[in-house]
């Protein structure tokens, strides 16, 4: 086969490209000389990254450290809740408030770095590395694709907050902002939505999933959260300090899912109770939801991702622009247009603001209304990174971190934008034309979408409608969530046991319906739930700031930047010989030559210098 090697050749003057050159003489042929041996150079090593072999044994076997202490936990909390509601409830508040008070700022500061980062790494040289081989394909269609990544990361909470959010800035904007109900208060509560909704909670995941895919799809490394470790510590963090981590990372994914799924099952009641299918929302209707979809998403998720989470996700997607357009069309279809672009030029006008905005800026009211929201809302984002980053990681193999950060990052901000206008929009238009979007004042979330719809034709259906959706939301994200789990419980196999699947997913549910039933139904035991992952949530912050270190780290030795850096210094090499021997009368060009015709001690892909007499010469081994 013929070889490629870097020659420099004479050609005409390159006048004023190589300022000074023209003025030296030209130097003499040295004579051939041995070169050194360059067979441990990184071009030469790293030509292309390849298919890896993925971890994925016929029968994986589960790690009974982390399986079986995870468990333990879990089904303690699940029993102290059951037993003792007020002490369960008492010592999340208390940890939550330490959290909030004392790492306020913290959760502040990473939020924002982790914009900064994923977009910096979309835009860097390392935008063009692959989550896979280098030839490899996506495994999914692209709409596909972000279906299934919109609804496994927060489709239950547009649902729940799509108008309940903007309606509740509307009637009491954030402090120090606008006044109560005024028409800059639509501006602010529309930038403030989109600003929890937008680009900081899909940057967060976005870490997390760019670090476990390159490590999963390009390195062949395990799917497991310790394993994005490994940059820094080596084979250290497969020791117990991995376990830990994977531990908590399953802790924080079965209690934020779990929370989740009781603010569904809620507003799935609020429906009921909206269209009189039942009188109140108490405990055994709620207990009764979680119970039939429980058992939906198992059988989703024992299924496989291509056919239960792919064809869900879809269905989803449809019913979901069904909704949207309905309340596009009969509602303030103007109104909605002009808020576009108004909610955009907020969002962005006012980014430095929110994003900076701190107890330090506004006193005890700012402190009450950011543990309440923004604070909240990071602290949330983050306790479902292990979920939620390592799904997207799953259902993005093949594609480049350009195409995965633009993805990630600007397809559900700008999803969040439109759906936060139709439903939002409507809400507070409802509100300042007839005033009966509150109850005694106050926006009660579980059933303020419930109350919009009411003011349109076809209430009935499009309520039912909602159900349906919420109800494949649950199912979707619960059974995304066993899966997870089960990969984390079973040393990152990818296609986890059937049995672990089911038992995550039946103690998922049974934490969701055991908490809401502790409160009668109320929002004691669920209000309990968010404060320890909120809580679990703070060394998640720590470990994601470490991680975005470690995925830097690897990168830089990725094999496409290898050989980008490796071809570059030698063609400088190149260039200051071929100025230094010809002056300016040299040109670069590669060409292919024969075995037979190099020479014995010539390394095939090595800079070669021709000019008059022909010249070696001797790259560093860079």
């Amino acid at each position: 086969m013929p070889q490629n090697h870097l020659n420099v050749r004479h050609r005409h003057p390159l006048r004023d490209r190589l300022p000074g050159a023209a003025k030296r003489p030209e130097a003499p042929a040295s004579p051939r000389r041995r070169r050194p041996d360059h067979s441990g150079h990184r071009l030469l090593q790293a030509r292309k990254a390849g298919s890896v072999k993925l971890y994925a044994p016929e029968h994986p076997r589960l790690d009974r450290a982390v399986f079986g202490v995870t468990a333990a936990l879990a089904v303690g909390f699940v029993i102290w809740g059951f037993v003792s509601t007020p002490s369960l409830g008492a010592v999340s508040s208390t940890a939550e408030g330490w959290v909030i008070e004392n790492t306020g700022w913290l959760f502040v500061l990473a939020a924002s770095f982790f914009v900064v980062f994923v977009i910096w790494l979309a835009a860097s040289k390392y935008g063009r590395i692959k989550l896979g081989a280098d030839e490899e394909e996506p495994q999914f269609r692209t709409v596909s694709w972000i279906a299934m990544m919109f609804s496994a990361g927060m489709g239950i909470g547009l649902m729940f907050f799509g108008s309940a959010e903007p309606l509740s800035f509307f009637i009491s904007p954030p402090p120090g902002t606008t006044a109560a109900e005024s028409q800059e208060a639509v501006r602010t509560a529309m930038a403030t939505s989109l600003f929890h909704w937008g680009l900081h909670p899909w940057a967060i995941y976005a870490v997390v999933g760019i670090a476990i895919a390159y490590g999963t799809y390009r390195k062949g490394r395990r799917q497991l959260f310790s394993s994005l470790f490994w940059p820094i510590f080596g084979r250290k963090s497969e020791g117990w300090a991995g376990k830990v981590i994977d531990m908590l990372a399953i802790f924080a994914t079965l209690f934020g899912s779990a929370a989740s799924l009781g603010i569904g099952a809620t507003q799935i009641g609020a429906g009921m109770q909206f269209l009189g299918w039942s009188d109140s929302l108490g405990a055994p209707l709620l207990i009764g939801i979680i119970a039939v979809l429980t058992v939906a998403f198992v059988a989703s998720a024992v299924s496989g991702i291509a056919r239960g989470i792919q064809w869900l996700s879809n269905i989803n997607m449809v019913l979901a622009l069904v909704l949207a357009a309905f309340v596009f069309l009969v509602g303030p279809t103007l109104f909605i247009l002009n808020l576009l672009p108004a909610t955009i030029g907020g969002y962005l006008g006012d980014m430095a603001e929110m994003a900076s905005r701190t107890a330090a800026t506004g006193g005890e009211d700012t402190s009450t209304w950011l543990s309440s929201w923004t604070i909240f809302y990071w602290a949330w984002w983050i306790s479902w990174t292990p979920f939620v980053g390592m799904f997207i990681a799953r259902i993005s193999r093949g594609r480049t971190i350009r195409e995965f950060v633009t993805g990630v990052l600007l397809v559900p901000t700008i999803v969040a934008l439109i759906w936060f206008s139709i439903f939002g929009g409507s809400a507070i238009d409802a509100q300042r034309d007839s005033g009966g979007m509150t109850v005694d004042g106050a926006v009660n979330s579980n059933a303020t979408l419930f109350q919009l719809l009411a003011h349109y034709p076809l209430a009935g259906i499009s309520s039912v409608l909602v159900m349906v959706l919420v109800a494949i939301f649950f199912v979707s994200g619960a059974d995304s969530a066993s899966i997870v789990m089960g990969t984390l419980s079973q040393r990152g196999a990818i296609e986890p046991a059937r049995g672990v699947v089911i038992f995550w997913g039946v103690l998922m549910g049974a934490v969701a319906a055991i908490m809401l039933a502790i409160g009668g139904g109320g929002a004691e035991a669920l209000t309990g739930l968010q404060n320890l992952t909120i809580v679990a949530s703070l060394p998640f912050v720590l470990i994601m700031l470490l991680i975005a270190f470690a995925l830097y780290k690897d990168l830089r030795t990725d094999p496409l930047i290898a050989r980008r850096q490796a071809a570059v210094e030698m063609v400088q090499d190149a260039v200051v010989q071929g100025v230094e021997q010809h002056g300016d009368n040299f040109q670069l060009s590669v060409d292919a030559r024969p075995p037979a015709e190099e020479p014995a001690e010539a390394l095939p892909g090595e800079p070669h210098v021709d000019g008059g007499l022909p010249s070696s010469i001797n790259p560093r081994n860079v």
